[in-house]
Parts: structure tokens; C-alpha cells; sequence
């Protein structure tokens, strides 16, 4: 231990390691309730991965290529326009500023709350079990720093010296997760990670994409919309396998649609990055003998993200890691260490920044001594920000049918041409409702069936998918959900009409 370790102490009720989505709504929702909070983040900046390297430039990006989409359909429209080319520049500038507007604006948030901030590297001291004794933290410069830096209500820092240790009664870990390579195949050269295709000064002239979840189609959506020949290489027979199949095929027929070429039951056997721009992926196809090549000015592997746990300071906390790398906790977030939470990406379930800010808030509350409700990820939304979107929450009728307590299970599908502004855009789609009773000692009396999941593919599915996370979160039996008035004419009728459906009195369908 250090001098300054041993002379240097600051006591919080409360310290977070990270300052992604979930640690940081730990540390507003925790200041809000009256504790203090020392919030540690290595970063320059606040918000983690999604503000800064995944969920807001990403967006950015795709909305422009939305644009590009528009102008390019407008003809269809009897609007004559044409696109002349993208502004890189301008167009980096734009994503900047929307990155830095947001960053700023949780910056000062966090300081309105009187959060104290370290600009730091992280390590959580070893406790006995059982201790009541606060926790400690053990401050290091963050990358590029020679000092830790403190950050209070003044915009600039104050310098803290080589090491800090501060401590606190709870500490909880969001240390958020880190791209995921290739097994076998590091990244390098032209073979790049979603962060540096977030960076690159221009798109390429061509793509291929690794992947089949929602990093992977995204970058392929809005890529494709710019005019880059994207090639998707996927290990199964559709992107989302793991969603409904209904979504995920609908969604694989849109992409090839639109121009991307999506080829089905891959396995990437290798990446020749050389010494020239660009790379040669070599794989595989399922039930065809041989190996296959394509090229790509950028190679964009997306097949995961891996918790950031690999520290040895978890083990020595006595910190639970499983085998996926992922923290143990119970249903709260508490961890196998005394007065540890963890929250967000370094928890198994759904990577989503809505789910961390759920469990940060959850958390908080917990720490707080309040008695919150754990977070069901049976209802949190995932979302596909391709074109069309794609959303999903609650079962999937196969999930539904396996499921003890639950009976009379149906998938019910609405044809989504049949509504007016669907057709306007041009666009394919689908919606699903799937719902059932519940039975058993817990069962509602009235025995009603209940909506159990919604999916869909549709140009605004993830503004849709907010209304269904309500009926599927708050177990609204469908006949209820059935009689809630849609608005004429909009997209959201179309999850108004399959809920009619669904409770067998269809109106504009059979």
C-alpha cells in the first residue's frame, strides 16, 4: 500500500465504479434519496459506452442515413431530389455535437445532484465477510493521466495525487462490457470493432459485416442506405435467431430487400488483413463443401460484448465472477462481497442501457432502504435500429408454451400492409401478440388471458414497442388492452388492430 493510500481517505455512503448507464442512474437516483456518492469513471467523460461509443453516435448515424433513405424514395413520391454525396466532415461534426450536448448535459446533471466525480482507474480493497466496516476503494490516474482528478460543482478539476483511497458503506460495480473479437482472430488493420466504425472519417466503399444482433444489422442497415456494397454474414438462417422467428425472418427478407447481402449459415474460419487496405474474411456454409472468400474495404465484426471483469481485484474482494465473466448477483444485484451491488453489462441478461438505468435505480433504492421491485427481464424491450426497426418485449410463443404457468398460449399475427401509414412507407413488416392465462396458486382469480409478448418489424417499432411493454410489465388482460383506443391514422393501430385480433373481434382484418 502506498503512503497516500494510507494517509488519503474520503468516506462516502455510496461509491460506483463506472459511469455508464447504470452507474450512473445508481448515482442520480442515490443523490436524489439523500445519499452521498462518489462516482469513479476512467473515461474523460460521462455516460459510458452508449453515450459515448454505442447507443447516441451510433443513432446519429443511422438517422442520417435515414435521411438518405427518404431522398432516395422521394421520386416514388412525385418529389423530384437526388443525394450529391455526404459531407463527412460535417457529418462528424454533427455526431460530436450531439455526443458532447449529451455528455455536457449528464456532466452537469451529475454535478446539480452534488455527486463527486473521480476521473480514475478503480480497484475495490479486499473485505471480510460480514464486515460493517465501509468499503474501500483504491484510486489510480486513468489512462493518460498522471493524476487521479476529482470533479465537484466547479467544471475543472481538482488534481488528487497518484493514489486515493476512498471509502464507502455499498459500493456498486458497472464497469459495462468491451466489444467482443473474433475467437482467434484479434482485431487489427482492416478487422475493426463497433468503437472505431463509430470513428471512421468516412464509410467505405464496401463492408462485411460478422454478426447477427443488433450492432451488427445496424451498422449494415445504415451503411446500405449510404451506399456501401455490405455483405452480412450470419452463423444461422436468419439475423435475431434468438428473437421470434417471425421478427427475425421478416427482418432477414427487409435487409436483402434493401440491397444488403445477407449470407445464412456462416462460420468465419478466417480474416487475411495483409498489409494492403482492406481484408479477406474466409468461411464456411453449412451443408456445401469448400471454403468461401469475400472482401471488404472494413471488416466489422459484432458477435457480442464481453463483461469488463477480468480485473483481479474482483476475486480478491471476494466478488463471484461465472463463467461467461458475468458478476453473480441475487435478484436485487446484490454480490457474494459484502455491501457489493453490480449493475448493467456485468450482469447476465439483457445488454441494454434502459435495463442498467432500471437496475441502477433498483439498486439505489435497495441501498437506500427501500423496498423496490427486482427488475423482471421478461419486460425489458430490446430494439433493432435498422430499417425497418425491429422491438421486441415479453415470451415468444415457443417461450410461452414451455412455461408451466401459462396455458392456452397463441401467437396472433397482423398483417401490417393492411395499415394506411405502413403502406406509405414502403417498407415490410410484422407484428405478433402472443398471450395466455396464467395458472396455479398464483394465477388471477379471473383466470383471463393476458398479454404475455409483442414483436415487431416496422419503421417506428421502437416508439411502438414503449405502449406493449406496459401491457406485458403490468400482465393487462387482453381483453382490457383490446378496448384501448388507437389514434387514425397512425402506426400505433396496427398494435391496436393485432390486440383486437388477438381477442377475437378483428375489425379491419379476418
Amino acid at each position: 500500500m502506498t503512503e497516500a493510500h494510507e494517509t488519503t481517505r474520503l468516506t462516502f455512503d455510496l461509491a460506483i465504479i463506472g459511469a455508464g448507464p447504470g452507474g450512473y442512474a445508481a448515482a442520480l437516483r442515490a443523490a436524489e434519496l439523500g445519499l452521498t456518492v462518489a462516482l469513479v469513471e476512467r473515461d474523460a467523460t460521462l455516460g459510458g459506452t452508449c453515450l459515448n461509443r454505442g447507443c447516441i453516435p451510433s443513432k446519429a448515424l443511422i438517422t442520417a442515413s435515414h435521411t438518405i433513405d427518404t431522398a432516395h424514395r422521394a421520386s416514388e413520391l412525385g418529389v423530384n431530389t437526388t443525394v450529391e454525396g455526404i459531407d463527412y466532415v460535417k457529418l462528424r461534426d454533427w455526431r460530436l455535437h450531439v455526443v458532447d450536448t449529451m455528455t455536457k448535459g449528464l456532466a452537469g446533471l451529475v454535478a446539480h445532484r452534488g455527486i463527486v466525480v473521480f476521473r480514475a482507474e478503480a480497484a475495490l480493497a479486499a473485505g471480510a465477510a460480514g464486515q460493517s466496516a465501509p468499503r474501500e476503494v483504491r484510486l489510480s490516474p486513468a489512462p493518460g493521466q498522471t493524476q487521479v482528478l476529482r470533479y465537484d460543482k466547479a467544471e475543472e478539476p481538482r488534481e488528487q495525487g497518484e493514489a486515493l483511497t476512498i471509502a464507502a458503506r455499498d459500493v456498486v460495480l458497472a464497469m459495462g462490457a468491451r466489444p467482443r473479437p473474433l475467437p482467434g482472430i484479434p482485431f487489427r488493420g482492416a478487422l475493426i470493432d463497433s468503437t472505431q466504425a463509430l470513428e471512421l472519417d468516412e464509410f467505405p466503399s464496401s463492408a462485411v459485416v460478422i454478426g447477427a444482433g443488433a450492432v451488427a444489422i445496424e451498422f449494415a442497415s445504415m451503411w446500405n442506405a449510404a451506399g456501401v456494397d455490405v455483405t452480412l454474414l450470419i452463423r444461422k438462417d436468419r439475423v435475431l435467431s434468438g428473437w421470434d422467428r417471425r421478427t427475425g425472418v421478416t427482418l432477414t427478407r427487409e435487409l436483402k430487400r434493401l440491397g444488403v447481402a445477407v449470407v445464412t449459415n456462416t462460420a468465419v474460419t478466417g480474416v487475411d488483413t495483409g498489409m494492403n487496405l482492406g481484408a479477406t474474411v474466409r468461411y464456411t456454409r453449412r451443408g456445401e463443401d469448400g471454403e468461401r472468400e469475400v472482401y471488404g474495404e472494413i471488416v466489422l465484426a459484432a458477435i457480442g460484448r464481453d463483461p469488463v471483469t477480468d480485473a483481479a481485484w474482483l476475486a480478491d474482494a471476494g466478488v463471484e465472477v461465472g463463467g461467461r465473466g458475468h458478476i453473480a448477483t441475487d435478484a436485487l444485484g446484490r454480490t457474494s462481497s459484502p455491501h457489493v451491488w453490480a449493475v448493467g453489462d456485468v450482469t447476465a441478461g439483457h445488454a441494454l442501457a434502459h435495463r442498467a438505468f432500471e437496475q441502477g435505480v433498483t439498486v439505489a433504492e435497495a441501498i437506500a432502504g427501500l423496498d423496490p421491485k427486482p427488475v423482471d427481464e421478461e419486460t425489458v424491450p430490446q430494439i433493432v435500429f435498422s430499417s425497418p426497426e425491429a422491438a421486441s418485449v415479453g415470451l415468444t410463443a415457443a417461450e410461452a408454451k414451455g412455461r408451466e404457468y401459462l396455458a392456452d398460449v397463441t401467437e396472433t399475427s397482423f398483417p401490417m400492409m393492411g395499415n394506411a401509414r405502413m403502406l406509405m412507407t414502403g417498407a415490410g413488416g410484422s407484428l405478433s401478440v402472443v398471450s395466455g392465462r396464467y395458472v396455479g396458486p398464483d394465477a388471477p382469480a379471473d383466470g383471463r388471458p393476458v398479454v404475455l409478448g409483442v414483436h415487431i418489424v416496422a419503421p417506428v417499432a421502437s416508439d411502438l414497442i414503449a405502449e406493449a411493454e406496459q401491457l406485458v410489465g403490468n400482465r393487462v388482460p387482453l381483453s382490457e388492452a383490446a378496448r384501448l383506443i388507437h389514434p387514425h391514422p397512425t402506426f400505433s393501430e396496427t398494435l391496436g388492430e393485432a390486440l383486437l385480433k388477438a381477442d377475437r373481434r378483428p375489425l379491419h382484418t379476418r
